[in-house]
């Protein structure tokens, strides 16, 4: 099975669909199976007084002004549809609130996603699974009875999902990956393991490439010193396209594990081994 790789847009377009769609380009080219973007009802995901208290922002000098200028709505949605189908690359959304899960299905995308802030929101979970959507269940941030209800609830709306390993620190610290967590989970859940990484640089992402995850997702920007709280854990164009192309040759290399020579091999061992002894070889 080939890993599904997902590139996290995120809220990394800072609100510019330009730019969200240099990101769709990126991906395409980079050859990532999907685009995710994430929504948020703002006065349903904030309190009142948190979205009046000072920030400073490209948009403002509120919480506010910056989570506003930071949303895209139903008209920038709709080319984002419209752009994705005319790339020929699948896309989808997390959401924050019930409402943007409602928002989400008149696009009627394939998949869904759980962020892992949300994996403790129960309603929501249940509104996600609702749609018996193949969905994307990220476990930072958990202890193991939240990841529990969770599982719980998709497989009561007998809805297809995944878990997907994470860490949610941004960016995350190599030491802190806790790799081998993907196989525990796996172990434990009897289901598909992703990684959703937050990690500068690709070496750890290809690290769980090597332990049969089913799914990878990494944030995605044009410029990591461009303004916005997920841009330095994200990967730029370059980066992207070179872990694309290594996970798909890890994929290559992992094998079957069967213990015998490689039919490539035969001739090489007779050359190599011609001049021992005809009894040696017996």
């Amino acid at each position: 099975m080939s890993i599904f790789v997902i590139a996290e847009i995120g809220i990394n377009h800072n609100g510019d669909l330009g730019i969200a769609k240099q990101l769709i380009d990126v991906a395409k080219v980079a050859g990532v199976d999907a685009v995710k973007f994430q929504k948020r009802t703002i006065d349903l995901v904030y309190t009142k007084e948190f979205l009046d208290s000072p920030r400073e922002s490209p948009w403002g000098t509120t919480q506010r002004a910056q989570k506003e200028g930071l949303e895209f709505g139903l008209k920038e949605y709709k080319e984002i549809d419209a752009y994705c189908k005319e790339k020929g690359i699948e896309w989808f959304m997390s959401a924050w609130d019930i409402e943007s899960q409602k928002f989400s299905r008149q696009f009627n995308c394939k998949y869904n996603k759980v962020a892992s802030a949300m994996i403790v929101y129960e309603n929501l979970l249940k509104e996600i699974a609702s749609e018996k959507k193949h969905t994307f269940i990220s476990t930072g941030m958990s202890e193991e009875s939240q990841i529990d209800r969770a599982v719980e609830i998709f497989k009561e709306y007998d809805c297809p999902f995944e878990l997907m390993h994470c860490v949610s620190t941004y960016p995350m610290n190599d030491e802190d990956a806790n790799l081998n967590r993907i196989k525990v989970l796996r172990d434990k859940y009897k289901c598909d393991v992703g990684y959703s990484g937050h990690e500068v640089g690709l070496a750890v992402s290809y690290g769980a490439a090597s332990l049969g995850i089913s799914s990878l997702e990494r944030h995605i920007t044009t410029d990591r010193a461009m303004y916005g709280s997920d841009q330095a854990a994200s990967v730029e164009p370059m980066g992207l396209i070179q872990l694309v192309g290594a996970v798909r040759k890890i994929e290559k290399a992992m094998g079957d594990g069967n213990i015998a020579m490689n039919e490539k091999e035969v001739g090489v061992a007779k050359k190599l081994r011609a001049h021992i002894p005809f009894e040696a070889k017996k």
